[in-house]
C-alpha cells in the first residue's frame, strides 16, 4: 500500500473566450497563476449542494465536453475553476478535466472542460478505490511546482475565515428542546471552538498545497482503475491538513458510509505539526457541519462531533 508524504513540489487572463487547443506554455500558465494573495473573500457555503439550496451553478452534458454556468460568481468561482484546471492540465494531467473553453464575462459566465469517465465515489472506500484516491489527491495538491503555487490567491473558506464564520454561527440562540446528544455535543464544541488560541493556531502555515476546496463525494470519479476529480469552484492556495480534513468531515462521505474516509487516511504520512493541525482543523469542520444538518443528520453528525472532541 503506497503511502503518502509531503513532497517539494489571480486572476485568469482578461479576454472574454479563452481556447485551450493544447498544453499550456509555461508562459501562459504563469498567467493564469497571477492573482493577489492578500485579496480577501467571503466564507463560501462549502458543499451547498448537501445542504437543499439551489445549486450554485447548472451542468450541460455533452458528448465529450462539460459546460459549467455559474449562478454565483461572488468568490470568484469561474475563475478559479478555469485557473485550476489550466494549472492541473499543465502539471498533473489527466486528474482532472481538460480545459477547452471558457467566457469568465459572459451572463452567467461559463467554463467548457472535457467530459470524463467514470461514477461518483459511493459505497466503502477502501482497497483500490481508497489507493486511487490517495494517489489523486496527492497529485492535485502537490504537482503545482511551489513558486507557482505561491503566487496563487488563498481558496475560499480558508480556515481562519471558516473559524470566525463558526464562530458567528455558534452565538445564535440554540434550540431549549434539542436531542441530549445534540445538546451536549454543542455545548462541548462550542467552547472548544470559542478558545481564543484557536485563531492562533490556524492562522499559521501548515503545509502548503494546492486545495480544490470542496470535500463533496460526489467530486470524485472512479472509472474501476483511477479516480479523477471535477469542481474547483473555491480552489487555491491551501494547506495540506485542512484539505484533508474537509474531506474527512465532509457531510456526504460520512452519509456514505460509516466507515468515512479512514481507509484514504491511513494511506498520508503526516509530519508530527500535520497530525496535529490535522485535529483542529477536523473538529472545525465537523462543527461546521453539525451547525448547517437538520433533523436525523444532525444527530449523526452530533455523534461524529463528539468523537473528534
Amino acid at each position: 500500500m503506497a503511502r503518502y508524504g509531503t513532497a517539494e513540489s489571480g486572476r485568469c487572463p482578461g479576454a472574454h473566450v479563452i481556447l485551450t487547443p493544447g498544453r499550456r506554455s509555461e508562459e501562459e500558465t504563469r498567467r493564469l497563476s497571477l492573482a493577489s494573495s492578500s485579496a480577501s473573500v467571503d466564507l463560501p457555503m462549502i458543499g451547498v449542494r448537501m445542504s437543499g439550496r439551489p445549486g450554485r451553478h447548472s451542468i450541460e452534458m455533452r458528448s465529450d465536453t462539460v459546460v459549467k454556468r455559474y449562478r454565483f460568481a461572488d468568490h470568484g468561482q469561474p475563475e478559479r475553476e478555469w485557473r485550476a484546471l489550466a494549472l492541473l492540465d499543465r502539471y498533473a494531467p489527466g486528474v482532472a478535466p481538460t480545459p477547452m473553453a471558457a467566457d469568465l464575462h459572459a451572463d452567467p459566465p461559463m467554463v467548457v472542460m472535457s467530459r470524463l469517465d467514470g461514477t461518483a465515489v459511493h459505497g466503502p472506500v477502501r482497497g483500490p478505490v481508497a489507493d486511487a484516491l490517495a494517489e489523486s489527491l496527492t497529485r492535485v495538491q502537490l504537482a503545482i511546482p511551489q513558486r507557482v503555487l505561491a503566487r496563487l490567491p488563498a481558496r475560499a473558506g480558508h480556515p481562519v475565515e471558516l473559524l470566525r464564520q463558526v464562530r458567528a454561527w455558534s452565538a445564535m440562540e440554540q434550540p431549549p428542546d434539542a436531542d441530549p446528544t445534540l445538546r451536549q455535543a454543542l455545548g462541548q464544541a462550542i467552547g472548544w471552538v470559542r478558545q481564543p488560541a484557536l485563531e492562533q493556531v490556524l492562522t499559521r502555515q501548515g503545509t502548503a498545497v494546492f486545495g480544490t476546496g470542496d470535500g463533496n463525494l460526489a467530486n470524485y470519479l472512479w472509472d474501476g482503475t483511477n479516480i479523477r476529480i471535477v469542481d474547483f469552484e473555491y480552489s487555491g492556495r491551501s494547506d495540506r491538513a485542512f484539505e484533508l480534513a474537509e474531506i474527512l468531515e465532509h457531510v456526504s462521505v460520512w452519509r456514505n458510509h460509516v466507515a468515512g474516509m479512514n481507509a484514504v487516511l491511513e494511506r498520508f504520512e503526516l509530519t508530527a505539526d500535520e497530525a496535529g493541525r490535522l485535529i483542529q482543523c477536523r473538529r472545525l469542520l465537523a462543527l461546521y457541519w453539525l451547525l448547517r444538518t437538520r433533523g436525523r443528520d444532525q444527530c449523526d453528525q452530533a455523534n461524529r462531533m463528539l468523537t473528534l472532541l
